[in-house]
């Protein structure tokens, strides 16, 4: 059972590297003008929700599965997550919107949170790898 949870964790990990991946190239493409604000803006806001959903999952199944370290470590960025989404001023477009992502210098720090957030799935992508090889062997 706890080979199933860690292949769980590391394909929804994958998805979620890739989702950080293309927050990063759509930011840049919006910061090298090869795209505009609002189709950068709607691109993004697309995946915002998934991102939310693929990381409250593992998070919660973290829980369940008593791995309270794993736990403990996506706690702080699920919470992010799900405040920046609840967070959102009512008339915009989302958390990403084309009227204030040039202002005040949120797409540097957009650009920034994605990084961050593109080397912490990484860093739980070879955690959960290594918690899935010692799964297997212990099984």
């Amino acid at each position: 059972m706890e080979a199933v949870v860690f292949v769980f964790s590391l394909l929804d990990c994958c998805a979620l590297i890739f989702l950080s991946v293309y927050f990063i190239i759509t930011l840049s493409d919006l910061e090298c003008d090869y795209i505009n604000a609002r189709s950068c803006c709607s691109k993004l806001n697309k995946w915002v929700i998934p991102e939310l959903i693929g990381h409250t999952i593992v998070t919660m199944l973290m829980l369940v599965s008593l791995h309270w370290f794993i736990f403990l470590l996506n706690l702080p960025v699920a919470t992010w997550n799900i405040y920046r989404f609840i967070m959102v001023p009512s008339g915009n477009m989302g958390v990403f919107d084309p009227t204030e992502i040039h202002n005040r210098g949120q797409l540097k720090s957009h650009m920034k949170e994605a990084m961050i957030k593109l080397g912490f799935h990484l860093l739980c992508f070879f955690m959960y790898l290594y918690s899935m090889i010692l799964a297997l062997i212990n099984d």
